[in-house]
């Protein structure tokens, strides 16, 4: 078993080499980055890397900003040879290679919530809640992962500059939607309940470059990325109307920005860092 009290070490960056109990032959490494005044009621933030599985740098985007913002910085790195493809890491190993359902247990949106309650159990963390972020295709991991229910401790998620997204309709099949999911109105009035903070870079609207995805149901959601998160927050407002019922989630555009990692994650800093000083003093 990892020794976790390693991420915790030293103020700055620190590396791991951790194994999830669900995936014994798929080793991750945890990247972290530990404000100077740390102590296990620091709250606990798990950033998401993008399609590069670059998590080092998604760590090193979060150095110059943990102390300020006060949270302890933790990456889940998913290697591309243990998680191949946007199967195992965006759309979370739900289905096999032959679209069939997998078991729950076997999705990699559980990853966050046993690496939690392993945090936890070592006594790195008293908190009861953590905070998530996601750009790019960590964006894509984060919104499907608390969209099909692992949340239950997210006290603030924000999905950045997503490539995709599963629309809050339950019409169109995931990973585009969350149709064939199980879910049901009941399941999408408690998803619009939770506070989901989308952000949206300005000038990601490049559409040349070798990750943007062009697949037919992709081309659906809109032109740009920026174009294709208005649209996942206009189908979420319109559903939620249907039902009857507000919609907690908003959207934040980020000027100026277009598809870039460090500059989203500075601008999401704040918005989280408050969310999660704020949980604890209204805990669930």
């Amino acid at each position: 078993m990892s020794n976790l009290s390693t991420l915790v070490a030293a103020a700055g960056a620190n590396d791991l080499p951790w194994t999830d109990l669900a995936f014994p032959d798929r080793p991750l490494t945890l990247r972290s980055a530990r404000p100077r005044h740390f102590s296990p009621d620091t709250p606990v933030l798990f950033v998401h890397h993008g399609v590069l599985r670059n998590g080092g740098d998604y760590r090193d985007y979060w150095l110059g900003l943990v102390d300020e913002a006060d949270v302890l910085v933790v990456v889940p790195e998913f290697p591309a040879d243990s998680f191949p493809g946007v199967g195992w890491y965006n759309f979370g190993n739900r289905t096999d290679d032959h679209g069939a359902p997998r078991p729950r247990g076997q999705w990699t949106y559980g990853v966050v919530e046993r690496l939690f309650a392993e945090l936890r159990t070592a006594g790195i963390t008293r908190r009861r809640h953590y905070g998530i972020f996601g750009h790019s295709a960590g964006g894509q991991f984060v919104h499907r992962m608390l969209s099909l229910g692992f949340r239950g401790r997210v006290a603030a998620a924000v999905t950045a500059n997503a490539g995709t997204y599963a629309m809050p309709d339950l019409d169109v099949a995931f990973p585009y939607g969350l149709g064939d999911t199980g879910l049901d109105e009941d399941a999408l009035r408690d998803l619009f309940a939770f506070r989901l903070t989308v952000m949206a870079g300005t000038a990601d609207i490049d559409t040349t470059t070798e990750h943007f995805p062009r697949e037919e149901a992709a081309m659906r959601q809109g032109e740009t990325r920026y174009a294709r998160a208005h649209h996942y927050i206009e189908t979420a407002r319109e559903q939620a109307a249907r039902l009857g019922i507000p919609c907690a989630w908003t959207i934040v555009d980020v000027e100026g920005v277009g598809h870039d990692g460090e500059r989203m994650s500075a601008a999401a800093a704040p918005i989280l860092a408050a969310a999660l000083h704020a949980a604890e003093r209204f805990p669930a």
